[in-house]
């Protein structure tokens, strides 16, 4: 059997530990071939590819980013999946000798490994995202990197917020999905998380930071991108689309700090921490988990679990169906940001 790689979407701390398991488990233990797509499906459609084996992944398990590169290039080239669109991929897939695809990447990918399988062409799917807002998965690998990295950011943060009694905002990645501000915020102590989920009023706002003065500390606010104030129906955006056509989040915490400021009265700083949540080293709990999905992947090939994705279920990886991890966004519970909001608040 011979299997095509390739990433889509964002990069992800954890991404280059699924290839490696992925490769390793493939080619040493099942006798299969693998070949790698540069930047994603630029790659496939250009004929841009590397082979996958030992020698290929070795020592790249502690590396950040994703040798193979990713990119947010359509597979669909003439349209939306249509049958010209799935021909093509077909036919460049023949050309390949490939049998199958391992697809690494998060809903917009999972959904393309979705509709490939069911136009017959092999597909299996491994959920990255340091968003954690798949379905059919309790974790997304790069989720825990992105939240130690948010987490060592309001410690430092703290530090000098207390120095100058000041209020200090920082805001995080995670689009609609507030995972990111949620654990970081439990992790950091913070006492204020502001996630999609759940819009808040500045004044609530302000009441809690000044509540957080009244005890003597200073505030430690944790946003996420897409927040927004009660009453208000859009998101802060910044100018430009991504590569999927949809709005670029980011710049909330320019627009909160200074009401913030105004209404307290309390001196208050804003920080974005940006694109250093997905750089550097996975953590070690990142590095393990893309590992077993990696493994997890390539023995479903085996098995011709085609249509699945390698879903963390408890301490197991499961492969799920795809159906279990596409079209909805899995966002924060009621319940569980109400005990987060009633125990820091």
């Amino acid at each position: 059997m011979r299997i095509g790689v390739l990433c889509s979407g964002g990069d992800s701390p954890g991404m280059n530990a699924a290839i490696r398991g992925a490769v390793l488990r493939a080619v040493e233990v099942h006798g299969f071939e693998m070949i790698g797509f540069m930047d994603g499906w630029r790659g496939f459609f250009a004929g841009d590819s590397v082979p996958l084996d030992r020698r290929a992944v070795r020592g790249i398990s502690p590396l950040g980013g994703v040798i193979l590169g990713t990119s947010r290039v359509q597979p669909f080239l003439a349209g939306r999946g249509d049958a010209g669109d799935l021909q093509a991929i077909r036919d460049r897939a023949a050309e390949y000798g490939i049998d199958g695809f391992l697809l690494i990447g998060g809903n917009g990918t999972q959904t393309v490994a979705q509709l490939l399988t069911a136009a017959g062409i092999p597909a299996i799917g491994l959920p990255k995202t340091i968003d954690n807002d798949l379905g059919g998965t309790d974790y997304t690998f790069g989720f825990d990197t992105a939240v130690s990295i948010a987490a060592e950011a309001i410690d430092r943060l703290r530090t000098t917020g207390e120095s100058h009694r000041r209020c200090m905002v920082l805001e995080v990645m995670g689009r609609d999905a507030g995972w990111i501000a949620l654990h970081a915020g439990m992790a950091g102590g913070a006492q204020v998380m502001l996630i999609p989920e759940f819009p808040e009023s500045i004044e609530r706002i302000s009441e809690w930071v000044l509540s957080v003065r009244d005890r003597g500390r200073s505030s430690l606010v944790i946003v996420a991108e897409g927040f927004r104030l009660a009453g208000s129906d859009e998101q802060v955006t910044r100018e430009g689309l991504d590569g999927f056509g949809r709005k670029r989040l980011g710049g909330v915490v320019e627009l909160l700090a200074p009401l913030i400021e105004e209404r307290t009265g309390i001196e208050t700083r804003a920080t974005v921490l940006g694109h250093l949540q997905r750089g550097g080293s996975p953590t070690a709990f990142d590095r393990v988990l893309a590992t077993r999905t990696g493994i997890a992947a390539a023995d479903a090939a085996r098995a011709g679990q085609w249509g699945t994705m390698a879903g963390l279920r408890g301490d197991r990886v499961e492969m799920v169906p795809l159906a279990e991890a596409v079209g909805r966004l899995k966002t924060v519970p009621a319940d569980r940001y109400e005990e987060v909001r009633l125990t820091f608040g």
